[in-house]
């Protein structure tokens, strides 16, 4: 990204960072947050899209990542690992014999079977803690949501806007009239959509100071439990002074597993040998981007797209962390009207 005249870059690549006292470092649970200001829905429960978004509506088969990255309705959950880490995709679609959507699979699923969640019971339950087995003959249909919410290529963006704001998801199924996959819709394809759009709106104005954050020596499984806990899809890494270290991802979670890194240090098979003694930094991505909290929420957009990240830490004049804006913070900004 450009440097403009006289100032610091907008955004930069840094390995660590203070977090300012202003802001809310926590693990326990935080509310779902939107703009203030924002008149997000109409008297009839839709969505109320500013004009910026209406002249940039178009049909999702314009829009749609595709062709979409997909797995067979009887492969074994392993497989659906190894596919989310070499796509580096936030879900993947489960189809039948005859190519019909039959299911969708998040990374959040993989990382709940993992360690994270209810699902892990599963391999608590079912293989002993296994961890050979509880990836090999386990079927991806046991943690798939088998009725996810889908649109027609035909559909129009902002049909797709509303499904993500009123049902708060990240990933659409797009279909054929017939039913078989097309491809899919995620927030970052409309984040990269709208790229070049100003809002008027400056990055502290939708940025969260509640910060949801894991230790940098804590171990993958207790990251893992806080992003099924909270719903986060990342979170910061912190030092032992506070400092932001780096991000931790799901999709890092599940690469420890689709890479198999971590049957390499299975050396019993017990999954639980493995995801509680692996620090966090051994699979964290280390530095971070920052954004100023001064400027434009499109410039945060534009940030995302050119550095391919989900999320921006944002900073104050003196480079203290004050926030953290995700695609969702910016794609309620771009796309609503303010109250």
């Amino acid at each position: 990204m450009a440097v403009r005249s006289g100032r610091r870059p907008i955004l930069k690549k840094v390995a660590s960072a203070r977090i300012s006292g202003r802001v809310r470092l926590t693990r326990s649970p935080v509310p779902i947050r939107r703009p203030e200001g924002i008149r997000w829905l109409r008297s009839d429960a839709s969505p109320n899209w500013s004009q910026r978004i209406a002249e940039r509506v178009g049909e999702l088969s314009v829009v749609a990542s595709r062709p979409p990255v997909v797995v067979n309705s009887s492969s074994v959950i392993l497989e659906a690992v190894e596919t989310a880490t070499e796509k580096r995709v936030r879900g993947i679609l489960v189809v039948d014999s005859k190519e019909r959507l039959a299911g969708l699979v998040t990374v959040m699923d993989l990382v709940n079977y993992l360690g994270g969640g209810e699902y892990y019971n599963i391999v608590a339950s079912r293989y002993g803690y296994n961890i050979f087995r509880a990836l090999r003959n386990e079927k991806i249909t046991s943690i798939m949501n088998p009725t996810p919410f889908f649109l027609f290529r035909g559909d129009t963006l902002d049909k797709a806007l509303a499904l993500m704001v009123r049902e708060g998801i990240g990933i659409i199924p797009i279909l054929y009239e017939d039913g078989t996959v097309y491809g899919v819709v995620t927030e970052h394809d409309i984040v990269a959509r709208l790229k070049g759009v100003k809002v008027g709106r400056r990055v502290s104005e939708i940025m969260s100071t509640n910060i949801v954050a894991v230790g940098i020596e804590d171990s993958i499984k207790k990251a893992a439990e806080i992003m099924v806990r909270q719903g986060f899809r990342r979170l910061p890494v912190i030092n032992e002074r506070g400092e932001i270290k780096g991000i931790v991802t799901a999709k890092d979670y599940v690469a420890f597993f689709g890479t198999h890194r971590a049957f390499e240090l299975a050396t019993t098979g017990n999954i639980e040998d493995v995801i509680t003694k692996t620090p966090v930094h051994e699979i964290a991505e280390p530095g971070f981007h920052t954004i100023r909290h001064d400027e434009d929420v499109g410039s945060a957009a534009e940030a995302m797209i050119e550095h391919n990240v989900n999320s921006l830490i944002v900073v104050d004049d003196e480079d203290n962390v004050v926030g953290i804006i995700t695609e969702r913070d910016v794609l309620l900004a771009l796309a609503i009207e303010e109250g």
